[in-house]
């Protein structure tokens, strides 16, 4: 398990993290801080804690809105896929029909074909 140290509003925290997650971790802990300036410089200074606990919220209302963005777009992507399949078996069908329309007609142009190479019959005395 490897260790990190991170700062947050100004205060140094040493946490754990999985190997190889350092980075990762620092750019979290660097997102969240970018947090905490932000409501200081609308807020003013309101107390360490508060000011924390108001990034903290925020991050949770934007997570909450990204998963329901999501929900949504996954929604989407079902309505979508239904409707491609309802087009695709609508093509499939109206590409069987086709097919049906063609070798009818061409069962029809060979019949009048046939009658047209036939020898006449005889004519009668």
């Amino acid at each position: 398990m490897a260790h990190v140290t991170v700062t947050i509003n100004g205060r140094t925290y040493r946490m754990a993290c999985e190997e190889g997650q350092e980075e990762h971790l620092h750019g979290l802990a660097d997102r969240l801080n970018d947090y905490v300036g932000q409501l200081r410089g609308a807020f003013g200074e309101i107390g360490d804690q508060r000011l924390t606990v108001m990034a903290g919220i925020t991050v949770i209302d934007e997570l909450e809105e990204a998963r329901r963005r999501i929900r949504s777009l996954q929604a989407d992507i079902e309505t979508l896929r239904a409707s491609r399949d309802e087009a695709l078996g609508k093509a499939f069908s109206a590409e069987g029909e086709l097919a049906r329309q063609i070798s009818a007609v061409a069962e029809r142009i060979e019949a009048i074909g046939d009658r047209l190479g036939a020898p006449k019959p005889a004519a009668r005395p």
